[in-house]
């Protein structure tokens, strides 16, 4: 943990801090028309942070109109890409400059560990805004295979003003993973925090500013999701909607599309993915590190959670004894201090959440190995690392996403069967599956329908894979890599004419 700041440090840099409140509009800080507002909470605590600027819909419209003014004027649409480029790589430096005053005012407001803050989340945010703005100079536009009577280009352009609206569990992660396609791409964006997460949204607005991002490109509307998230959903003027969260809420935002101007809905939503640990497979002592670290990682509240685990009976035991072992590093408590792998769950209803799903899992007869209880920090909202065993593929535990610090044990007969499990859901986002025979990796790894499958590890891929989940984990496009840029563009043909005749080229 060299280089992380203490315990003492993080708090008094918290003490110190300057929490922004109110939207960021056209280039300037300004409360909701209605002043209305609601609390942020710090979940380790339960003490009130500050009071937000709860937006609504008359504050996404005017965030809309200067949107849309700074899109035609063109000061950013109409940048060079590589103008673009600079200005991003300059907030990226205000963002190196900043990163321990904005890592505390995450881990403040979420609950997440301040280790997880420091070494993932802002070098994270950092990389992706980073490579986004390098790829802005380096997408080149085609020529169609048409002959020498035509001239056929097929162009990218910046679909306009983009709404992104953001989920609670990496809110710099995601706010990095939307803003960097969608602004190197040339759009002018509107960004709809989580209500529970708003403010590292909204100090990253002011740095942009710093940066050079001109007045109404880059807009963040706090507020509730049925205030100032529908009212981005049905706008008839915004082009693009990119939503990270919850399938439920997902499917709103189609709904909202359809009632409105049928505009572009990207969606990545939940999981419930699993680790299957085939009948070869080799080193269970790495295995069970990656198990423990995709499930418990960030307290479970991550839409990659490979909260099952298919693992062939015959390593069951052996692998649960490790898993166990492993538990032993994942200590819980106050997210300021660095030794602690796992801080507070985001909020008091999601809390009662997971505890009613872990009641629920003991009714349904599953039997915990590990953790299951609360744990007694003053008004903090902390849960053990949980491991259950003896579950069955029908029950709830083992089909629906709890979001939390808590694993599932499916064994397994054959290795056949385990893919077979591991389909056996509405989702499908990630997948990791352990395996020492190369063929197994190639055959079962094209076999399992998750958008990222991962062999002999948990991981997501990194900046340059693409993003996204099969069946209800993800509609309309994918996070990361180039393929980002796609959601945020339109492709349009210009057709030239270089023969002497009138009429050339197909008619559709």
């Amino acid at each position: 943990m060299s280089g992380l700041l203490s315990r003492d440090d993080v708090e008094a840099i918290a003490a110190d801090l300057t929490m922004p409140n109110t939207a960021f509009v056209d280039g300037k800080f300004a409360a909701a028309r209605s002043g209305k507002t609601f609390e942020t909470v710090n979940p380790a605590t339960g003490g009130v942070i500050a009071e937000i600027t709860s937006c609504d819909k008359e504050d996404v419209d005017r965030a809309v109109t200067k949107a849309r003014e700074a899109f035609e004027r063109g000061t950013w649409s109409k940048m060079h890409p590589s103008g673009r480029k600079h200005v991003m790589i300059r907030l990226v430096k205000l963002i190196r400059r900043q990163r321990h005053e904005l890592a505390v005012m995450e881990s403040l407001e979420s609950g997440k560990p301040i280790r997880d803050c420091m070494e993932i989340d802002l070098p994270e945010t950092m990389h992706c805004l980073e490579w986004h703005a390098e790829a802005a100079d380096k997408l080149y536009d085609q020529l169609s295979p048409s002959g020498d009577d035509a001239v056929g280009m097929i162009v990218r352009e910046p679909a306009g003003v983009v709404g992104c609206v953001l989920p609670w569990n990496f809110p710099l992660m995601m706010l990095a993973w939307k803003i960097g396609p969608a602004l190197a791409s040339g759009n002018s964006v509107i960004v709809k925090p989580a209500e529970q997460t708003s403010m590292t949204a909204l100090r990253i607005a002011d740095l942009a500013q710093e940066a050079g991002i001109p007045d109404g490109v880059l807009n963040v509307i706090p507020g509730l999701g049925e205030t100032a998230g529908q009212a981005i959903g049905l706008h008839d003027d915004i082009d693009v909607v990119s939503f990270t969260g919850s399938t439920e809420i997902g499917r709103r935002f189609l709904e909202y599309s359809a009632r409105s101007n049928l505009k572009r809905v990207t969606l990545e939503c939940g999981g419930k993915n699993p680790s299957i640990v085939l009948s070869d497979a080799g080193n269970l002592d790495d295995v069970a590190r990656h198990v423990v670290y995709s499930v418990f990682w960030n307290m479970g509240q991550n839409c990659t959670s490979n909260s099952r685990l298919i693992v062939h009976k015959s390593l069951e035991d052996d692998l649960l004894n490790r898993v166990g072992d492993r538990l032993k590093d994942w200590r819980t408590g106050n997210p300021f201090d660095p030794a602690n792998a796992l801080g507070a769950i985001v909020t008091r209803e999601h809390f009662d959440k997971i505890m009613g799903d872990i009641a629920r899992a003991k009714k349904e007869g599953a039997r915990i190995a590990h953790g299951g209880d609360a744990i007694v920090e003053g008004d903090g909202l902390y849960i053990e690392p949980t491991v259950f065993t003896g579950v069955k593929p029908g029950v709830a535990l083992a089909r629906d996403e709890v979001f939390g610090p808590v694993l599932a044990v499916l064994p397994v007969g054959s290795d056949d069967a385990a893919v077979d499990l591991a389909n056996d859901t509405r989702y499908g986002l990630q997948a990791s599956l352990y395996t020492s025979n190369v063929t197994k990796a190639h055959r079962y790894a094209r076999a399992i329908k998750a958008g990222t499958v991962s062999v002999n590890c948990y991981s997501e891929g990194d900046i340059t894979t693409p993003f996204g989940g099969y069946k209800q984990s993800g509609f309309g496009g994918r996070d990361n890599s180039l393929a980002a840029h796609d959601q945020y563009t339109e492709t349009k043909t210009i057709w030239i004419n270089t023969s002497d005749d009138h009429v050339d080229g197909e008619i559709g």
